[in-house]
Formats: C-alpha cells, structure tokens, sequence
C-alpha cells in the first residue's frame, strides 16, 4: 500500500473574495513621477512632457481596475483613486513647460511681470560685476546679459508653475477618475 501524499494547505488570499487588487503599476508609475518632481530643479523642461507623455501611455497600456462595484470601500474605489491621481500626475508632469511657458494655458500676469524684472536685475548684476571688464566685449556682455536674464525669467516662473502645479493635476484626476467610474459603472449595469 502506499502512502498518501501530503496535503499542501492552500495559500490564504491577500484580497476579499471577488475583489481584485490594483495593479502594481500604478505604484510604480507614482513612484516615477514623484521623483521626477523631487528630481527637477530649475526651469521646467520639455523632457518633462516625454516623461509624462511615457508614464500616461504605460498607465493606459497596462492599468486593469477591479470590477465596478458600488461600495465605497472596495478595492474598485481604492483603485479608481489610485489611477486617477498618479494620471492627474503625469498629467501635471506633462504640462508643467507648457505651462511655464505659454501665457495662454496659464495666466499669470503678475508674476510674468515680475519675472520679467527679476530678468533685468540679473543683467544688471552680470555687468556689475563685470566691472570695467564689461567696456572690452560688448558683445560676450550683451550675450552674458541674455543669458543670466532669461535663466532668472526661466527659474522664476518654473516655481510659480510649480505652485499651481498640484491644482492642474488634482483637476485632471477629477475629470478621470469621474469618466472611468462612470464608465465602469455602465458596463456593469449593461451586462
């Protein structure tokens, strides 16, 4: 006669019964954009805008939420608050040097202007210390000038935009995170 095999107990579930987890991705992608956040000093740069370009369209690619369900503490929601903040995110990553930069996507008048004088203070500080230096060259001070001046200009409304910058984002997850529950709750109820 032979032995019975030895029963494996099965493994204890991480989630509840008929509730999926979010996807991992959607803490990887958080994770890759706040340190884009921490990451950038200064001016806002278009590389910004590939970076979050790349991680909504990864979100979009591999995201799966769990099925629409209409408790508020399932992982459904929990999911739904995940995907919809980390996209306001890469929303806001991706709009960050437009919005530094075109006076029509963000107004900001005021501050446009007194970046506009933080510009020429700067200018005046290259040819100060430039001293009787600055008599030499005129042209290697007009371009240092420029330089400095559109450097200030840069940084300055960089960290405006950057202010405002969690405003944009939490609006864009807003509108997402409402048209995916909306969505999902329709193909729910339409099965």
């Amino acid at each position: 006669m032979s032995e019975p095999s030895p029963r494996v107990p099965p493994r204890p579930a991480s989630v509840a019964a008929g509730e999926a987890a979010p996807a991992p991705g959607v803490i990887g992608i958080g994770l890759a954009a706040v340190l884009t956040f921490a990451l950038a000093q200064g001016s806002w740069q278009w590389f910004a805008t590939f970076i979050g370009v790349t991680l909504l369209a990864v979100m979009v690619a591999f995201q799966r939420r769990a099925e629409w369900t209409p408790d508020i503490r399932s992982a459904y929601l929990r999911g739904l608050i995940a995907y919809a903040l980390v996209v306001g995110l890469c929303v806001a990553i991706a709009l960050a040097p437009l919005l530094q930069r075109q006076a029509w996507l963000f107004p900001m008048p005021g501050t446009r202007r007194q970046c506009g004088l933080m510009g020429r203070y700067e200018a005046l500080q290259v040819r100060a210390a430039l001293g009787n230096l600055a008599g030499g060259d005129g042209a290697a001070l007009a371009f240092a000038q420029r330089g400095e001046s559109r450097k200030a200009v840069a940084e300055c409304l960089a960290a405006t935009t950057t202010l405002w910058l969690p405003l944009y984002g939490l609006g864009a997850a807003v509108l997402v995170g409402a048209a995916a529950w909306f969505r999902d709750r329709a193909r729910a109820l339409g099965s």
